[in-house]
């Protein structure tokens, strides 16, 4: 059994070795309010409500700990997906129908049946969650979120990959992405998933052009851990990125490159 302090050198560890910008975040889902520890935030209790991407932001960037709930959270149908208030299913269409995300009701249709029958083993059963930075969590995680680069997503697919065990499989939409593919979906499943942050993800939540993120479940940290910089032994590409660069290039390569050679080469 993993303790708080496994996870939170663990959190370090993945921190420090892929150089990541921001804190990979530990994300723990609540049945009750007795179960957050003293010392979390609660965007309530002080007038506000943010969105759960803008929370998952305050943990990484700030190093926050935060608790969400349909009470602290502005984008109602991330409540409804979660399953933090009860709603139905033709409500939560008409909600998207009249954003204009998709063509028509059947888009949204299909789009939303599909992701509640993905999500709906663990319907009703939590009434939120704990976004806190893993280095200095304070929750044992369900989920861990990491946000990163291109190149830093590339090493965490290959080590959680690596005996092709544990292999991401993820399907994309453009909305919903941080919350539930980073964060509900790897626990519900138990799979890795892999996010391209979404609209609000990127208007609300300050996430950048460059960002992508990668969800694992909790218990998959470790094994990233021991399989990091594994795949391809020496030819692995390491972080910083070895590039291949190409050799005996000599001053003939441009004109203006050999034209400076010779004049150089005439004064000696």
């Amino acid at each position: 059994m993993k303790t708080l302090e496994d996870y939170r050198e663990a959190g370090s560890d993945l921190y420090n070795r892929l150089h990541l910008s921001t804190y990979p975040i530990a994300i723990q889902y609540i049945q009750d309010m007795d179960e957050v520890p003293e010392g979390v935030i609660r965007p309530s209790i002080f007038g506000q409500k943010l969105s759960l991407c803008q929370a998952f932001t305050q943990s990484r960037r700030w190093g926050t700990h935060i608790v969400m709930t349909s009470a602290d959270n502005f984008c109602t149908p991330a409540t409804a997906f979660h399953g933090w208030e009860e709603i139905s299913v033709e409500d939560l269409i008409e909600s998207q129908v009249r954003q204009g995300w998709h063509s028509d009701i059947e888009a949204e249709r299909r789009r939303i049946e599909g992701g509640l029958n993905l999500l709906k083993t663990h319907e009703g059963k939590y009434c939120g969650f704990i976004s806190s930075p893993l280095p200095e969590t304070v929750v044992i995680p369900d989920t861990v979120l990491i946000y990163c680069d291109g190149a830093q997503l590339t090493h965490l697919i290959h080590a959680v990959s690596y005996e092709y065990k544990h292999v991401p499989l993820s399907s994309f939409e453009g909305y919903g992405e941080s919350c539930i593919k980073g964060g509900y979906a790897p626990f519900v499943t138990g799979i890795p998933q892999i996010v391209i942050p979404g609209a609000g993800d990127r208007s609300f939540a300050g996430i950048m052009d460059h960002e992508l993120a990668m969800g694992l479940p909790a218990f998959l940290l470790f094994y990233v851990l021991d399989n990091l910089f594994k795949s391809g032994g020496d030819m692995n590409i390491g972080y910083p990125m070895r590039f291949l660069m190409p050799t005996n290039i000599t001053e003939t390569i441009t004109p203006g490159f050999q034209f400076l050679r010779e004049k150089m080469d005439e004064k000696k």
